[in-house]
């Protein structure tokens, strides 16, 4: 690559590292941020909520307003929002002032996002290059998720603010290096079609409803979630019958047909709704049952940022002898692999015996990420691939949505009382939920090998007929 292509990675890589830390290091704050501000368990799970609904809910609009209306452009203008109000979250002195920053800087993400990928999937031609450049980007966005605990734990100590504002000092640098670096292109072709307004309004109401229906499920009667996921399913329906009759889709619901772009968007959304779950038991078993203080447990987790310093290095090695598919497939089995290990961790296990379990939890990381973006991504048309890139993200935020609103669920069902047995229990049968997600995309990402070798094996045939 050439220094200025390096620039621009290293640029957008910042950003999906920044959108990455933010999710994990207010998840390690809540606590601090509850007994600051007087939140009750209700208000604080929508601080939670509204950064998901405003990024997953806005997805899709975000990764086809940066083919419509320029992808640099739309960069720029979602990181300074992002930016903003990252900073408003810091200053917040109520829980509503908190709530509604969060749900902004959640939508600035939903536009962010889908805009940095596609700059890479086009800036760099399809081939190796590209597949090294999404390498770069997967490592050290995946390193976010695993580090950002790490970070929130450390920042918390001093003042659950400093989890908002250390973002604000990393955005502004990365906004003026992406002013500079990134190169400005022509203006996309509109070819005289209006923007699909009638299509981004139901697809968003659709996604809304939905993430919402499971993100409230274990808060909420059985009745609010089936009136959610119905109304949600209307929304589908109507978007459906407006992108077939629309001259310029939101969707060209013709993407669909892409195999390889389906099975990576469900892998991610399993693999993300497994890794978020697990998460959420892993600090909770530290800190509820094992009594560790916040900066240990966040210590505890540094161990799955092995991905940072093995994914650029080991994974591209591994992708080139192997391919995308067998990488992935071993990636998910570590992650399936990692929950298996915690299940037999016990009420006083030491960190040398939980130490496998995260470093197969990093593992999956180091071997998935990366080749689940190239399968997303390659085979798309230019003009589409902020729309794919939505498509790809839309899911990750939907499968951490499923995946923790199912664990809570099942983790509150199955604990009878506060003692450590007890709680034991609860954990070990929520832990059921992330490792049926793990099986399920092991299974799904079989196919993509399956695929794989048989146009290997029809491949000398062809060249024979």
């Amino acid at each position: 690559m050439k220094a200025r292509e390096w620039g621009v990675l290293l640029v957008l890589s910042g950003a999906i590292f920044l959108e990455g830390i933010d999710i994990a290091m207010l998840n390690i704050a809540l606590p601090s941020i509850r007994t600051d501000l007087g939140l009750s368990t209700g208000s604080l799970q929508w601080v939670v909520s509204a950064y998901v609904l405003g990024y997953g809910g806005f997805m899709l609009l975000g990764g086809r307003a940066a083919d419509i209306l320029g992808r640099r452009r739309m960069f720029l203008a979602a990181l300074f929002v992002f930016l903003l109000f990252s900073g408003l979250g810091g200053l917040a002195e109520n829980g509503a002032t908190l709530i509604a920053a969060r749900f902004v800087t959640g939508l600035a993400a939903a536009f962010m996002t889908p805009a940095g990928l596609s700059i890479i999937t086009t800036g760099f031609e399809e081939g190796p290059k590209r597949d090294r450049a999404l390498m770069i980007y997967g490592a050290i966005g995946a390193g976010g998720f695993t580090l950002g605990m790490v970070i929130g734990g450390l920042l918390t100590a001093l003042d659950w603010r400093w989890v908002f504002f250390m973002p604000v000092g990393l955005a502004l640098v990365l906004l003026i290096a992406a002013a500079a670096l990134i190169p400005k292109a022509a203006p996309p072709e509109r070819d005289g079609n209006r923007f699909d307004l009638l299509g981004g309004l139901t697809i968003t109401a659709a996604v809304v409803l939905l993430v919402l229906g499971v993100e409230r499920a274990a808060h909420v009667g059985p009745e609010w979630t089936i009136g959610l996921v119905a109304a949600s399913l209307v929304c589908f329906v109507l978007f459906w019958a407006v992108e077939r009759r629309h001259a310029a889709p939101l969707v060209r619901l013709g993407i669909l047909k892409s195999a390889s772009l389906v099975r990576a968007n469900l892998i991610g959304m399993l693999f993300m709704a497994g890794f978020f779950g697990f998460q959420f038991l892993v600090v909770l078993y530290l800190q509820e049952l094992r009594g560790w203080s916040t900066i240990e447990a966040s210590l505890a987790m540094l161990v799955l940022g092995i991905d940072v310093a093995l994914a650029p290095s080991l994974t591209p090695k591994l992708v080139r002898r192997f391919g995308n598919a067998p990488v992935l497939l071993a990636g998910l089995g570590f992650a399936a692999l990692s929950y298996v290990l915690f299940l037999t961790a016990g009420p006083d296990a030491s960190y040398f015996e939980l130490l496998p379990s995260l470093v197969s939890t990093g593992m999956a990381f180091t071997l998935a990420y990366g080749p689940l973006t190239i399968i997303a991504t390659n085979g798309i048309e230019e003009s589409e691939q902020g729309l794919a890139g939505g498509l790809l993200y839309t899911s990750f935020q939907f499968g951490a949505a499923i995946g923790l609103a199912g664990v809570a669920a099942v983790n509150v069902a199955a604990t009878a009382s506060s003692d450590p047995g007890d709680l034991l229990a609860g954990y070990r049968a929520a832990l059921l939920v992330p490792l049926a997600a793990a099986v399920l995309a092991v299974v799904v990402g079989a196919f993509n090998l399956r695929r794989k070798t048989t146009a290997a094996q029809e491949e000398p045939a062809l060249a024979g007929v």
